[in-house]
């Protein structure tokens, strides 16, 4: 198995790398993180070795990174999803047609699987049900 330590390490370089996939500013994560630029990158670089952020800097990182990224610290199966203050109503709608549109599409005798779900039914099923919840 592997150490722990080495599995963190591993997510913060990949939130890294999603954040750059993405075009987010590592300057503007560090100012909503609350912490210096240099820090912020101490934790997140674009290689090396990652400096493993104490477990009190959570609620920073949690103001600082969308909640996929921050689910990534994670085991799997576990995602930081936020509370429900402010919800769009609209949007959570729209989400939530667009994954029963998919379902149904997946459980067409035509699609990929049959009626069943085929692997790539499931994963855009995946995705729009971590959307939702994000």
């Amino acid at each position: 198995m592997r150490d722990e330590n080495a599995i963190m390490r591993d997510s913060l370089l990949e939130i890294r790398q999603q954040l750059d996939r993405r075009g987010i500013p590592l300057k503007v994560c560090a100012s909503k993180a609350s912490v210096s630029y240099s820090t912020f990158l101490s934790w997140f670089p674009a290689a090396g070795t990652p400096q493993i952020p104490s477990l009190a800097s959570l609620p920073a990182l949690a103001r600082a990174l969308p909640g996929d990224l921050l689910s990534l610290l994670l085991p799997d199966g576990y995602h930081i999803v936020p509370g429900p203050d402010g919800i769009d109503y609209d949007e959570f709608s729209a989400g939530c047609r667009a994954f029963i549109d998919a379902k149904d599409r997946a459980h067409h005798p035509e699609s990929e699987a049959g009626r069943d779900l085929g692997p790539n039914e499931r994963a855009d099923l995946d995705g729009k049900v971590v959307r939702l919840r994000a």
